[in-house]
């Protein structure tokens, strides 16, 4: 039965809107569902899981971890990129998902929405019994949905602090070594052999 229940619970989060959804009703869609994970009876494994298949629908990765790596980016090999935008991806699942699951029953309140163009910003609060944290997604359009393409948390882009410490450890190591930490701290993601 537990068995059935997550697998609806991920059929849910997995199905996306019938018609093109405003960033705003988007985003605020994706922010229920997380709230509702957060707060059910599952085992934190569970919740861990459900977070990733909802965010992984949500976030461009990707496009992150380009920014992050910024103009190491295009020292890397192909196959290097490759496996590095899978680690990366479960880096900032892992990193994201982990921090909403340290909110005792978060609740969202959507502050507002500016669009530029085709991309929106929208910004977003956390808050708790006990605080309340600003939270902004910049968001481009992905066919009927919309991708988070920079997140900002109390005015620090997680991506610009992922980025510094790539940045850091790229200066003290090569890129197989640090391929080799992540895959060591995320697994075997990309695809390639671990030494």
């Amino acid at each position: 039965m537990r068995a059935l229940s997550i697998v609806l619970v991920v059929w849910l989060l997995v199905v996306a809107p019938a018609q093109a959804a405003s960033p705003l009703d988007y985003t605020r869609t994706i922010l229920d569902q997380a709230h509702t994970i957060v707060a059910s009876s599952q085992a934190h494994n569970e919740k861990l899981a459900a977070l990733s298949a909802l965010f992984s629908k949500f976030l461009d990765t990707d496009a992150m971890g380009r920014q992050a790596l910024g103009a190491h980016w295009s020292s890397l090999t192909p196959e290097q990129q490759k496996e590095f935008l899978g680690l990366f991806r479960e880096l900032l699942q892992r990193t994201y998902v982990q921090k909403l699951l340290l909110f005792e029953n978060p609740n969202f309140v959507y502050a507002g929405v500016q669009q530029t163009g085709a991309d929106a910003v929208v910004d977003t609060k956390i808050v708790t019994p006990r605080d309340q944290f600003d939270v902004t997604y910049r968001l481009q359009p992905a066919g009927d949905t919309w991708l988070a393409t920079a997140i900002t948390v109390e005015d620090v882009s997680l991506t610009a602090n992922l980025g510094s410490q790539l940045n850091d450890l790229l200066s003290r190591m090569s890129v197989d070594d640090l391929l080799t930490l992540m895959r060591r701290k995320y697994g075997n993601v990309g695809g390639a052999a671990q030494s």
